[in-house]
């Protein structure tokens, strides 16, 4: 299967040597993300994409100095929304009967449904839910990424907070989550580079049951 060759292929970059990703490879990882599954549709985060070398030098000085946020082409950084909202619940069910043309008196039930749980939930509660999303379209991005033929380094060892005023995302109603660098391995430096993927055996990581 080509997709288990592309991800055998991929690892964890711990050094990028700062070539630039075609922005069509970017985009196509970043619709791939689009097209992730979330609860209810919801997409309850953004992902914002750092091209600037200022902020992405910034943002590795908050990052455990890992020189993947500094040297790779693009820096994904997924936001989760920080809470969930009527308006924000709204917003994603009228774009769905715009987008498809017509109500359904299931889905405005169920609208309802949604509207009389989440918002009266703590904002914590609801932004651990929302970064749960995220890492769904993160993870969808990794292989997207891997399939493109473009390294990523997953991140999350950075301080949020300090991400999050560097991108001024709590005025946006945002936290980031989780990052991912994009761009392409400097072997020569990556002391990963070489050695051999290591998993759990199977029958380790999956129980069948009958």
């Amino acid at each position: 299967m080509e997709l288990l060759k592309k991800l055998q292929w991929r690892y964890a970059a711990k050094a990028m040597n700062k070539e630039v990703v075609p922005e069509e490879k970017v985009n196509n990882i970043l619709e791939a993300a689009s097209l992730a599954p979330t609860s209810s549709g919801l997409q309850p985060f953004e992902i914002l994409v750092v091209k600037n070398q200022k902020l992405k030098d910034k943002i590795r000085e908050v990052s455990w100095n890992q020189s993947v946020v500094s040297d790779c082409s693009h820096l994904l950084v997924f936001a989760a929304w920080d809470t969930y909202t009527e308006d924000r619940i709204n917003r994603m069910f009228d774009l769905t009967n715009e987008v498809r043309g017509f109500k359904n008196e299931g889905w405005e039930a169920y609208r309802q449904k949604l509207l009389s749980i989440y918002p009266q939930k703590g904002p914590e509660e609801n932004f651990n839910h929302a970064a749960k999303q995220a890492y769904i379209a993160f993870s969808q991005a990794i292989t997207a990424a891997a399939f493109e033929g473009v390294d990523s380094t997953p991140i999350e060892g950075f301080d949020p907070e300090a991400v999050d005023e560097i991108l001024d995302l709590r005025n946006r109603g945002l936290r980031s989550s989780v990052m991912l660098p994009l761009g392409y391995r400097d072997a020569e430096n990556d002391w990963l580079v070489n050695l051999v993927k290591v998993r759990k055996p199977r029958e380790e990581l999956v129980t069948i049951i009958e």
